[in-house]
């Protein structure tokens, strides 16, 4: 499975950005995939998944109401959409996705997630 993100990049505060997210493969079927984050000298964070089946969606608290989560089931595209971006916003954004059985908090939690992208970058200036 391969996962591929695009759409990073610099934005002045209170813009908004698009990221997407293409994963293949010969027979890819996630429980759950999703977006996450790390800045510099913090830990990675889950901004926002999504069980594939059923379609629950989780956002971090502090990103609510200014980012939401999207999909195309039928090519395997995962979207973010993220509008009044803050300073502290920044970070690498990575999409990923989980192949193996999921249920509950367990399928927002990255460190069950086994397919990642390279990560991007999202840089919000003041």
């Amino acid at each position: 499975v391969q996962v591929v993100e695009s759409g990073g990049g610099l934005v002045q505060a209170g813009g908004s950005l698009k990221l997407s997210c293409a994963a293949s493969g010969r027979t890819f079927s996630p429980s759950a995939m999703g977006w996450f984050r790390q800045a510099p000298g913090k830990e990675r964070e889950t901004v926002a998944a999504i069980k594939w089946n059923g379609g629950t969606i989780y956002y971090l608290d502090s990103v609510q109401r200014r980012f939401t989560l999207s999909r195309d089931i039928a090519n395997g595209t995962l979207y973010l959409q993220m509008n009044d971006l803050k300073p502290e916003d920044t970070a690498v954004y990575y999409c990923a996705a989980n192949s193996a059985y999921c249920s509950g908090y367990i399928c927002y939690d990255g460190s069950y997630y086994d397919y990642w992208g390279q990560g991007i970058q999202v840089t919000v200036s003041a």
